[in-house]
């Protein structure tokens, strides 16, 4: 059964993928490294207040994403970063991960005004992109890494009103904020993932050589009468950033 701190997760996100985040954290900060014992489901459960279900939904997730693995009868260990290739390994398969993903790592975004959206972008949306929108830029770097992971790009859609001009530019997460100044929800979030050479300005962003490989994520924010709000497109760099999917069967 699950506890009263279960049932009340902060914001929108699940208690499962909270702890995920904190377990996550933790590992990437070495505090299970030089032979120190993962924790048991029992020490977990008992630590964070949750039940066993949600302990096992946060160690699956970190599973998937190469960070753990665990074996009946052994327990859990850490991955080492040999074992994962030293990369950041992310899930972002649904807006909850999303907003753990902007929790657990940091970017400051800057306004480059009113534009017409990139012709190289728009023709690869197949919904209408007409109308103007805003753009945003911004490095992400995740908490103590000195390396960026991602070089994003945001743009608003006029039908935002005023609400983009009250973005809080350090706060992290756009969408998040534009939910609340504006009421508008997301009824659906589309990715499309491609591995591409990384462009002069794109290189200089994330401090790598021009040319060198990267992972893009064309990510669009539909409302629920299907109109896309926001698209965002961030830029990865190949050799810290790896893309894990959890799917459910």
């Amino acid at each position: 059964m699950a506890t009263k701190a279960e049932k009340q997760p902060t914001g929108r996100i699940p208690r499962y993928l909270q702890l995920a985040g904190q377990l996550r954290e933790a590992i990437l900060a070495g505090e299970y490294a030089n032979g120190r014992q993962f924790p048991t489901e029992t020490v977990l459960c008992r630590d964070h207040d949750v039940s066993r279900y949600t302990v096992r939904e946060a160690l699956r997730r970190l599973e998937a994403e190469g960070l753990i693995q665990r074996k009946r009868g052994s327990g859990t260990t850490v991955q080492p970063a040999a074992a994962r290739g030293g990369a950041l390994h992310q899930p972002l398969s649904n807006v909850g991960e999303l907003l753990q993903y902007s929790r657990d790592s940091k970017v400051t975004y800057a306004h480059l005004g009113e534009c017409k959206l990139p012709s190289g972008i728009a023709e690869q949306i197949a919904e209408s992109t007409k109308g103007k929108w805003s753009c945003f830029s911004g490095v992400r770097r995740h908490a103590g890494d000195t390396l960026p992971i991602a070089a994003t790009h945001a743009y608003f859609h006029e039908m935002l009103g005023d609400a983009v001009a009250e973005l809080d530019l350090g706060a992290g997460t756009l969408f998040s904020q534009i939910e609340q100044l504006t009421g508008v929800q997301i009824g659906k979030v589309t990715q499309d993932i491609q591995a591409i050479a990384a462009n002069g300005d794109t290189a200089s962003a994330l401090e790598i050589d021009e040319g060198s490989p990267v992972l893009r994520i064309l990510r669009c924010y539909f409302d629920p009468k299907g109109r896309i709000f926001e698209i965002s497109v961030s830029h990865h760099p190949g050799d810290r950033f790896a893309y894990a999917m959890h799917i459910d069967v």
